[in-house]
């Protein structure tokens, strides 16, 4: 039997493949029945994690912590115990936009590295990118099903978009998979990331057009969406 080979793999960098072990594991929990922000900006101050804390734009009381590391035992020990005392103990969990995934690779990236560790974290604390909008989805089974070179076409129809978007300044985007992280099944935790959010909501209704989400996308959301008040990263 062929051994596994479970690294994340890049393109090509002078003239060897980029291979990697790490992966960034982000995960976003959502709350309700919080009146005021400070408390728990001071109380992730005080506790000297990185992250990013939203307010939630469809729930006046409510606030969302999106926190990563590379080894997921932090969001079941740090995080676990930060969560555990004031102010998140008055807090009511919003259960249903509980999020994890992990950054992977497809191939082709020239900087392995900075793609699976920094340009997330980058991009969810850039102070002039304060909005966020965060969702799962899940592919049709019969996707995984179609040949690569039939794959292929679909997914860089759908690429194309973001990438216009990006290179525009409207958008940043944050690509997870949650395979088996997810309790609902989903298969990616989508993050758009950016200045404002009308273009973020525009970039979701142009990708609505493309035919992996008109006709291989099984389930999207619930959506949060938010701005970031509170960011920190080393």
């Amino acid at each position: 039997m062929e051994e596994l080979d479970l690294r994340e793999k890049g393109g090509v960098r002078d003239g060897e493949r980029q291979t990697s072990d790490q992966r960034l594991f982000m995960h976003l929990l959502a709350f309700g029945d919080c009146s005021q922000t400070d408390p728990v900006k001071e109380a992730l101050d005080y506790a000297g994690i990185d992250g990013v804390l939203y307010e939630d734009a469809n729930d006046p009381l409510g606030i969302a912590l999106l926190t990563w590391s590379d080894n997921p035992e932090f969001f079941l020990t740090k995080v676990r115990g930060i969560l555990h005392q004031p102010p998140f103990t008055s807090l009511t969990p919003k259960l249903e936009y509980s999020m994890m995934g992990r950054t992977y690779a497809i191939g082709h990236e020239p900087d392995l590295k900075d793609w699976l560790m920094d340009k997330p974290r980058r991009s969810v604390t850039s102070p002039e990118w304060p909005w966020a909008i965060w969702y799962p989805l899940r592919r049709k089974g019969e996707f995984a099903n179609i040949p690569p070179e039939e794959q292929g076409p679909i997914l860089s129809e759908h690429g194309k978009i973001g990438h216009a978007f990006g290179t525009a300044g409207y958008a940043q985007d944050v690509r997870l998979a949650c395979f088996g992280l997810d309790k609902n099944d989903n298969d990616f935790v989508i993050g758009l990331i950016g200045k404002e959010l009308y273009p973020l909501s525009a970039c979701i209704q142009a990708m609505r057009k493309t035919k992996q989400t008109s006709r291989y996308i099984q389930e999207m959301g619930p959506f949060f969406v938010g701005r970031a008040v509170w960011q920190k990263t080393k």
